[in-house]
């Protein structure tokens, strides 16, 4: 492994690019969320392939596809981002979360849970929080499976985020943001019933949402329950194929969604509605989730609200 480049902002975001040879290419990003300082929460994002099969329509990091990520490959990002601040890989913060979610669908490599498996053996972390973001692709049921039993054997009582990634409830519109064959509904909240454990922190229904592509509170009721899945809405964040294909964010990152009908609705139907904005800088640096530096280097164009921090090569 080599670092090529990064760019961003210590006390914001950073983003590396890393080279293993035969042309191919992942990027790792660490982050804090202000004004916690790194102590209270310290955040890694790590690559789980070379590109993406799924392209999902708002997702720079989709197309490209060269493989998975092997064990090492992943277990490098890591190691790499810990040491750079860690040496003894000793991690003393009170969060500690680690997502597999900078490229890469995690249920399509089960390499990943070789490094789950594997990561309490490597660091001393007491606050250690794997973060698995999925969009349910069908042929991922080994891995889901597998999952269940590390969750429980070694990430107990909120020690582990799980979280679904569907956008929207529109079967068709879900469809078409995410084109690759998947879970529908009732697998996904079967699934979530399995892997909540009393302790667990609840599974997560993500919607990064566009305007136009609908979030029906009845249909979701009918599915998940508000005691075990809870409701995450972000913003579409600024990246070249939400902008190929006209994709608007519902949620505005400048403005108080606080009151928003929609949201309401979702409370009063008994969810725990998170609107998660973050820190607006990291679209600049091109850190926040469905950017991707390389996809911005390859355009050799501008992109407004997002990737605008200079690449350093290194």
């Amino acid at each position: 492994m080599r670092v090529i480049a990064s760019t961003g902002k210590e006390e914001v975001a950073l983003v590396y690019i890393l080279e293993f040879g035969d042309g191919k290419h992942l990027e790792c990003v660490e982050a804090i969320q202000p004004p916690l300082p790194r102590e209270d929460k310290w955040v890694l994002l790590v690559s789980t392939m070379f590109g993406c099969p799924v392209r999902c329509l708002m997702c720079d990091a989709g197309g490209g596809y060269k493989g998975v990520a092997s064990k090492d490959e992943i277990m490098e990002q890591i190691e790499f981002l810990v040491h750079r601040r860690y040496p003894q890989a000793s991690v003393p913060c009170r969060q500690f979360k680690i997502q597999f979610a900078r490229m890469g669908e995690p249920a399509l490599n089960l390499a990943v849970l070789d490094v789950l498996e594997e990561l309490p053996r490597r660091l001393n972390a007491p606050g250690l929080m794997p973060s698995i973001s999925t969009v349910a692709p069908s042929r991922g049921e080994r891995f889901f499976e597998r999952l269940l039993e590390i969750k429980r054997d070694m990430y107990p009582n909120g020690q582990f985020q799980f979280q679904f990634s569907i956008h929207t409830t529109d079967e068709a519109l879900r469809d078409c943001i995410i084109p690759i064959k998947k879970w529908g509904f009732t697998e996904m909240a079967a699934y979530g019933e399995r892997f909540y454990q009393p302790g667990d922190r609840k599974v997560t229904l993500n919607f990064a949402l566009a305007k136009g592509y609908p979030v029906e509170v009845e249909k979701l009721r009918a599915y998940f329950s508000p005691e075990k899945f809870l409701i995450k809405i972000t913003p579409l964040n600024p990246t070249y194929r939400a902008r190929e294909h006209n994709l608007t964010s519902y949620v505005d990152p400048y403005e108080s969604n606080e009151g928003d009908a929609l949201f309401e609705a979702l409370r009063k139907a008994g969810y725990e509605v998170i609107v998660s904005i973050g820190e607006l800088e990291e679209n600049l640096i091109g850190s926040n989730c469905g950017q991707y530096l390389r996809r911005h280097l390859s355009e050799q164009l501008s992109l407004e609200g997002g990737y605008t921090y200079q690449l350093q090569q290194i």
